[in-house]
């Protein structure tokens, strides 16, 4: 059985986490293979959107393998300094493409720091996060000390890390830690709407407005306005006018059907 599933349908690749009766834990050999998924979705041209979710209906993942930690002496030190080849939160963060993180069932500690590596949460009703690195004594080192104090708050990010507790998915949408919650049964066709939806969009452009946004936010708002008059004006001075009549005439046709 595989430890990541994935399916490719219409541009979009839906990647699975397989580890049902672990939980979706994140084994060593599950981040190898994940990570290595994503590397090869991220190459391949005929996707240009994925989807990451986990099987079942517990778990999106609960986060690193403990029996794995507890009984092999060596898994703790995998785990720092991973090289990029077996850290699945760096493989999604370098992926070019939009990642729509459909969160199914709890999300905690290392699974916590995977969906914040997406672009975008959708997040079932079942869906629970928490920050457990201190119950445990394992510091964060996926990211997740400094994405989550910026995208909920540094009062927020403290409550949920100092104290492990977990955040419900009706409270995690209204911190803004999720785009929107919906049924369990619409997760994925939710997701896979959206993701239908980004599609359309030219995948250098799609990358290169990623990019951008992503470098922005890892700046000073200063230094991220500076970042996106800099690359606009080299981008934009590139695009024809018969191009933007094209994409008007595109536009408005896609308007009036919704």
């Amino acid at each position: 059985m595989a430890l990541v599933e994935t399916g490719i349908a219409d541009a979009v690749a839906t990647v699975t986490l397989n580890r049902p009766e672990a939980m979706n834990a994140l084994s060593r050999a599950l981040r190898i293979e994940l990570a290595a998924t994503m590397r090869r979705l991220d190459a391949d041209p005929s996707v240009r959107v994925v989807i990451l979710t986990g099987a079942g209906t517990r778990a999106f993942t609960a986060g690193l393998d403990l029996k794995e930690l507890a009984s092999d002496p060596h898994a703790m030190a995998d785990t720092v300094g991973e090289s990029p080849d077996a850290n699945p939160v760096k493989a999604v963060e370098l992926c070019r493409k939009p990642v729509i993180g459909a969160i199914n069932g709890v999300a905690v500690t290392g699974g916590f720091e995977l969906a914040l590596a997406c672009d975008v949460l959708i997040a079932s009703e079942n869906a629970r996060f928490a920050d457990t690195h201190a119950r445990v004594g394992i510091m964060p080192g996926w990211g997740l000390s400094q994405k989550l104090s910026r995208l909920i708050g540094i009062h927020r990010a403290k409550e949920l890390s100092l104290s492990g507790n977990f955040l419900d998915a009706a409270t995690a949408e209204r911190w803004g830690l999720v785009n929107r919650v919906v049924a369990a049964d619409q997760l994925l066709p939710t997701a896979a709407r959206l993701a239908a939806d980004m599609a359309t969009i030219d995948p250098a452009f799609s990358a290169a407005y990623k990019a951008l946004i992503n470098d922005g936010f890892a700046a000073s708002f200063g230094e991220g306005l500076r970042l996106e008059s800099a690359r606009s004006t080299a981008a934009n001075k590139a695009v024809q006018p018969g191009e933007v009549a094209q994409a008007r005439a595109v536009l408005q046709a896609r308007n009036r059907q919704q």
